[in-house]
């Protein structure tokens, strides 16, 4: 199964972004699980990935363009788009993404802890799936 190279680019793209590691706190790990092209929905695919967040770790802000179902697998997370409040997700809740949300907190509430949770990303066919925001 091949999967989109702009989901390698995003990963290398959002570990530049965190500097150097002696100076920035572990970024996650992006493990691309599945790809459907959707063909009753012409141009769009879904795409499945597990996100790692090792213990301390923080993404870059950023959207995806695509509609995102999150569900915590492991440990807790913090989660916050622009505009709405930040809230911690534990084992078995779920977080939201709109295709024009900014998501402004994404990182592992824990400093000792590992956390994981599973991403399942409605988007168009080889679109990016993280592009940091500015």
């Amino acid at each position: 199964m091949r999967y989109p190279k702009s989901l390698a680019l995003a990963v290398a793209v959002a570990g530049a972004l965190a500097g150097p590691a002696s100076a920035a706190p572990p970024s996650a790990i992006v493990t691309p699980l599945m790809t459907k092209p959707l063909d009753d929905y012409p141009g769009k695919e879904m795409l499945m990935i597990a996100v790692d967040y090792p213990p301390g770790a923080v993404d870059p802000v950023h959207r995806h363009h695509a509609y995102a179902f999150v569900y915590v697998l492991e440990g807790s997370v913090v989660m916050q788009v622009k505009g709405g409040k930040a809230v911690t997700l534990t084992r078995g809740q779920t977080f939201y993404e709109g295709p024009n949300d900014v998501h402004t907190v994404g990182r592992n509430a824990s400093q000792t802890r590992p956390a994981r949770f599973l991403a399942i990303l409605l988007k168009d066919k080889g679109a990016p799936v993280l592009v940091p925001e500015q």
